[in-house]
């Protein structure tokens, strides 16, 4: 989510915010760098209209606690809980995400223009 809020903004990515060659990174709680994207998009003059990400793995089930994860996001992220969209895909025990190797997430971003935002 974090890259998908900078990439949006052609802010370049995770780690030219947070390089991991620095050790003051190592360790640092993802909600921060995600305050600090949301930060560094502002800045330039966009809000964010809507955030909308997809979670692949297998378990845990995530069923349980899309509203959670979607009241934190929307929390950290200074945004309607309308705004955020999770969705959990498994891999039905096929490829790297079935066979539990990995899990990996997809996300998308809607930036606006502050003063248009303004206006409505």
């Amino acid at each position: 989510m974090t890259d998908a809020l900078l990439g949006a903004a052609a802010l370049g990515d995770i780690g030219q915010m947070f390089p991991d060659t620095d050790p003051i990174n190592r360790h640092r709680d993802s909600a921060e760098m995600l305050r600090a994207a949301r930060d560094a998009v502002r800045a330039l003059g966009w809000i964010i209209g809507n955030i909308d990400c997809i979670v692949f793995l297998e378990r845990p089930k995530l069923l349980t606690h899309k509203q959670a994860i979607r009241e934190r996001l929307a929390a950290i992220l200074q945004i309607d809980l309308e705004s955020v969209g999770l969705k959990a895909k498994t891999g039905e025990q096929a490829g790297p995400v079935g066979r539990e190797e990995v899990v990996a997430a997809q996300c998308v971003v809607l930036l606006e223009p502050a003063a248009r935002a303004a206006e409505v």
